[in-house]
This record gives structure tokens, C-alpha cells and sequence, in this order.
């Protein structure tokens, strides 16, 4: 598609714009931008509303949703301390911490993006405090976010709201602060789903951690942490342990250690656990939300 699109223009006109900084950039396309939308009518503005994945409403209810973001931000345990985000975060954030390929990101002329991931955005956060001496991070937050990339699978959106947690600690040695941080997030999981939670853990890369969830994060749950060695899914994306979230036959959200603010921080001790659950999908399941 690209180079079709450099064919069409003067020899040349590639060099030239990739030789303009980022203000003259955003300012050129802020100008196109403004032309195009002067040329827009209201019928296409309802073509779009009707047609464009990105932009039409979400099929859940909203009394429901917020219901059942308020159970989820009533249980949380009083160590996490919660976070608005702004729905755009620094461009590259996606690419540069979590090394998602910036086409899945939809993308801003003003050198931001869409906010995609709230994990991405409360790692940078987290990354921010720990490097102003908290010992330990645990955040959580509630967003709506936008993917590019096309999924046809039934039920799948542009858009859809995720509640997020993240913690950041140094490392301890022997697994012992990812066992607590295990600990935390699915317990707090734990208590949103009860009897009928489905947890399930794979191990990428041997290490402590596979011991201490035996002899330490197993017996401290109330339910099955059961292994699943089958799974590839997140094997470049997690570091050494990866989890599924679940309630009965319904999944319902992801997480595991990432590199995010050892990177962040240029510290390889750091180590990050991140988890998240789809609200809207855990709307679908919750009697009388």
C-alpha cells in the first residue's frame, strides 16, 4: 500500500518529509487533517457511524457495565491504588514496552496514540514512582481501548473496556516477590469470581518462580491453579510465566511477568506482573449486574 501511494507522489517527496522534525510533521498533517474534515458532510459522517468498526457503540449496556466496574473497584484490595488514564499514551508506547507491532495501534498525528492496553500505560506509571524510591507498586485502572487489528471472531470489537492491574517490586531472590504478587492478583480475582474462577498458569522459561508457585502460590488460593503446558499464546510477550483468566466455560483475561520496567528502568532486577479481565465479558456472566 505504501509504495503505491510514494508512486503517486514527486520524486523525492519520501526523503523530504522523513527529514521534517516532529513539530513541522504534526503541524503538516494537522493541516491536511483540517482540509479533509472541511470537505466532510453529514451524510458521510453517518456512512461512517454506521460502517467504521472503530467508531460504533458498544452492544453492553452501561448500566450494567458500571455496575460492574463499581463491584470490581469496591473489592479491590486497599494496596492498589487506582489510576485514570487519558485515553492516548506517548506513540511507540505499545511497540517500545511491550514490542506489539505498531500497526495494531491506531496512531495520532500529535506523536501519541490511542490507548490500546492499559497495562502498558500503569507499567510506565509504575516505572515512573519506582524510580522515585517506592518499594513497591501496585496500581489498577479501568479503560476503554482501541484495537487495529481486524478480528472476525463473533463478539469481538474495535473497542472494549479492560480493568488492569499491574506491580512493579525489585526482585528478592528465589521467586519470593512474584509469589506475592501472584499471590495478590489472583486472589483479588479470586474474590470478583468466587467458586466459579478458573486460573491456569504456563511456564515459558524455567526458573524460581515454577517452585514457588507450588509450594507458596498453590496453597495460598482458594482454588485450582492448574497448569496449562499446551499454550504458545504470549510465549515473546511474557517473561517466563504466563496466566489465563477465567469463569466456567468463559474467558475472561490474561496476564504474567513481563520485562516492562526492567526495561523501563534499565534495572534487570525489576520484576512486573501484570493481569486484566474484559469488564464487558464479565458483564455478559454476572447475574443480576
Amino acid at each position: 500500500m505504501s509504495e503505491r501511494v510514494w508512486a503517486k507522489l514527486p520524486a523525492g517527496s519520501e526523503d523530504a518529509l522523513g527529514g521534517l522534525n516532529a513539530s513541522e510533521l504534526q503541524s503538516l498533517l494537522l493541516e491536511m487533517s483540517r482540509t479533509r474534515a472541511a470537505a466532510v458532510t453529514p451524510a458521510r459522517v453517518i456512512d461512517r457511524w454506521r460502517n467504521d468498526r472503530f467508531v460504533q457503540p458498544s452492544v453492553t449496556d452501561p448500566r450494567r457495565l458500571v455496575r460492574t466496574q463499581a463491584d470490581l473497584w469496591e473489592r479491590l484490595p486497599a494496596r492498589f491504588e487506582g489510576v485514570e488514564l487519558s485515553p492516548l499514551t506517548p506513540l511507540g508506547t505499545c511497540s517500545a514496552v511491550a514490542t506489539v507491532n505498531q500497526n495494531k495501534v491506531v496512531s495520532t498525528i500529535r506523536n501519541t496514540e490511542v490507548a490500546s492496553d492499559p497495562t502498558n500505560e500503569l507499567a510506565v506509571e509504575a516505572a515512573v514512582r519506582r524510580r522515585a524510591g517506592q518499594a513497591r507498586v501496585d496500581l489498577a485502572a479501568c479503560q476503554r481501548v482501541v484495537r487495529a487489528q481486524a478480528v472476525d471472531a463473533p463478539g469481538m470489537f474495535a473497542h472494549f473496556q479492560l480493568f488492569a492491574l499491574v506491580s512493579s517490586a525489585r526482585d528478592t531472590g528465589s521467586g519470593r516477590v512474584e509469589a506475592e504478587m501472584l499471590l495478590d492478583h489472583l486472589g483479588f480475582w479470586y474474590d470478583v469470581l468466587g467458586e466459579r474462577a478458573r486460573f491456569t498458569f504456563t511456564t515459558f522459561a524455567a526458573g524460581a518462580v515454577r517452585e514457588r508457585i507450588d509450594d507458596t502460590v498453590r496453597p495460598g488460593l482458594k482454588v485450582e491453579f492448574a497448569e496449562d503446558p499446551a499454550r504458545t499464546q504470549g510465549s515473546n510477550y511474557y517473561a517466563g510465566t504466563a496466566l489465563a483468566i477465567g469463569a466456567g466455560d468463559s474467558e475472561l483475561g490474561d496476564g504474567g511477568f513481563t520485562r516492562w520496567t526492567a526495561e523501563l528502568l534499565g534495572d534487570a532486577k525489576e520484576r512486573c506482573l501484570i493481569s486484566c479481565v474484559s469488564t464487558e465479558r464479565l458483564t455478559a456472566i454476572s447475574p443480576g449486574v
